[in-house]
């Protein structure tokens, strides 16, 4: 790999050299390398169309990446990954995509990866998004989530967009059997012209299910975000979503709720909350030496932490 791919995989997946365990490293649209191991089988789908990524019951402290980057203009890739997680296991699967656009043509990735998640099985999930570049073509990365929880099971997804993409539509689905459990944190900033999507539906279908959806944004410039939360309760279930944004300049922030509830025992709650940076937060740190821009910053990344 050259200097830009490796600044690609530092970035979205903190990877400073090969990484322990199972991996599965996707550049431009090929596979660039690949490890497996005992417990984690990493398989081409025979259409050529994406990876089988699949996780032996009883698997523990293990963890797999599955990282894409992108460093040509005009590239549009599109991949389908299907991710089995055996019963019992604990494992981390790091994802995300990078991409360094320095032409005219737009670039694209579309990530579509669904999780088939095995009774009492533990996740953790990290997905980071990361552009750059100054070339004129944009950036533009649209994933798909599909999670299908077992009785049980347990999945946390950190989902992080913090630089240098253009455009994105975010669509997370999930569907939760009895005791399954989801707890989403989303961190996102967008400026100049950037806008961002993002729609997760959870549909707590099991009896002692439950989801905590948490969102956190930060809208500069003239961008434009749009965040909206589903919580379909159909059983006893416990469900949370909480949108808390910063808005500034000429920035446009909306978030849409959706509350359904098909039991009387689901217990469903939404929360939003979008403002500005309250002046005195930005004089108290300009007391400690900074001007009004490092304050301003200051704040901006101590609330997507």
């Amino acid at each position: 790999m050259d200097q830009i791919q490796m600044t690609l995989l530092r970035e979205i997946a903190d990877l400073h050299g090969v990484p322990e365990g199972a991996y599965n490293i996707r550049s431009n649209g090929k596979l660039d390398s690949r490890n497996t191991t005992a417990n984690i089988d990493i398989v081409s789908k025979e259409n050529g169309t994406g990876i089988d990524i699949i996780i032996k019951p009883g698997t523990v402290h293990e963890s797999v990446h599955i990282p894409v980057i992108l460093s040509e203009s005009g590239l549009n890739d599109v991949v389908y990954n299907d991710f089995y997680i055996g019963e019992n296991s604990d494992v981390v699967i790091v994802a995300g995509c990078g991409i360094h656009n320095c032409g005219n043509q737009d670039s694209e990735h579309d990530g579509i990866h669904r999780f088939h998640v095995g009774k009492n099985a533990k996740v953790k999930y990290v997905e980071k998004h990361y552009g750059e570049g100054d070339g004129n073509g944009k950036r533009i990365l649209n994933p798909v989530t599909e999670v299908h929880m077992d009785e049980g099971s347990y999945m946390e997804m950190e989902m992080v967009q913090i630089k240098g993409v253009d455009s994105t539509d975010r669509k997370t689905e999930m569907d939760l059997a009895a005791g399954a459990k989801v707890v989403i944190k989303e961190r996102l900033l967008t400026h100049g012209s950037q806008t961002a999507v993002s729609e997760i539906s959870a549909h707590l279908n099991g009896e002692g299910s439950s989801a905590n959806i948490i969102s956190r944004s930060v809208a500069k410039d003239s961008s434009y975000q749009k965040f909206v939360s589903r919580l379909f309760g159909n059983a006893a279930c416990s469900g949370h979503s909480e949108c808390d944004s910063i808005i500034m300049g000429d920035a446009k922030i909306q978030a849409v709720p959706e509350i359904v509830a098909e039991c009387t025992d689901a217990a469903l709650i939404h929360e939003a909350a979008i403002g500005k940076i309250a002046g005195e937060q930005i004089i108290k740190l300009m007391t400690l030496g900074l001007t009004e821009e490092e304050a301003e910053a200051q704040i901006v990344n101590g609330f997507l932490k």
